[in-house]
């Protein structure tokens, strides 16, 4: 995928989901037609998790991102798909492979950017609800970071 100005500094490695309900089995394409269609050239996440753990890539790791205001130009953004019940409710309904996914991507970024702090989306705006879990008690229930 495209995305053209280089990001200079990685401040930031935030987790994001789809809000969308876990019948939906999207992935990266999907979603990089919803944010041209938001006027983006292209995804705005580096790496998209689908339902079922698999990594898809998104917009150019060293490109800057589309995906937190006011933070794009320093962070590194992840979409884990779900997120959401069916009435549009947050929901952490993530599978455990998009978990265990997760833990391998953040291995390999805390290594690349090892100065970013992980957070979650609601960590940078207070307004959302994305990602639909608490980032900061779950990492401290991990081992790789």
């Amino acid at each position: 995928m495209a995305g053209n100005v280089k990001r200079m500094k990685t401040n930031f490695i935030v987790i994001h989901c789809s809000a969308t309900n876990p019948d939906m089995d999207i992935g990266a394409a999907e979603i990089d037609g919803w944010h041209k269609q938001r006027g983006f050239d292209c995804i705005g996440y580096a790496d998209v998790i689908r339902r079922d753990g698999k990594i898809e890539e998104g917009r150019d790791i060293d490109s800057i991102g589309a995906h937190v205001l006011g933070y794009n130009s320093q962070s590194v953004g992840i979409c884990l798909i779900g997120g959401v019940d069916k009435k549009n409710r947050p929901e952490n309904n993530f599978e455990e492979v998009q978990f265990k996914a997760l833990r391998r991507l953040l291995r390999y970024y805390t290594t690349k950017y090892p100065r970013a702090i992980v957070v979650g989306h609601n960590e940078l705006d207070a307004g959302k609800a994305c990602p639909s879990f608490n980032v900061q008690e779950w990492l401290k229930e991990q081992t790789m970071i």
